[in-house]
């Protein structure tokens, strides 16, 4: 069974930083998608950024963060960073991890990030 605890949200003014952290128990593969999602409040759960690590790291980001935050991976370390820079308002949101393992989604419990104006 695949469990997955995030860590390091909290409050970050707005042009701020923040980093994310994910660590996967369990066995996972660097070709298992992992990355990010958020959902505001009042809003329905979207996505920040995946990555796939094969032979070299494939990365999707919503337009959104384009240019602001960058997803890493740690297959050894089982890990999946989000590096989240020049933070907005609008990036307000419980941040959850999210591992699709063979075609077997699995979240975390989420951690909550607010940015203040």
């Amino acid at each position: 069974q695949v469990q997955l605890e995030e860590s390091g949200g909290g409050l970050a003014q707005a042009g701020g930083s923040l980093t994310l952290s994910c660590v996967a128990s369990g066995s996972i593969f660097s070709i298992n998608p992992m990355g990010w999602y958020r959902q505001a409040p009042g809003k329905q759960r979207e996505l920040v950024a995946t990555i796939i690590r094969g032979n070299g790291d494939r990365t999707n980001y919503a337009d959104s963060v384009v240019g602001r935050f960058t997803i890493s991976r740690d297959n050894g370390k089982k890990t999946v960073v989000l590096q989240m820079n020049n933070l907005k308002p609008e990036d307000t949101a419980v941040y959850y991890c999210y591992l699709d393992r063979w075609g077997s989604d699995y979240w975390g419990k989420g951690t909550l990030v607010t940015v203040s104006s």
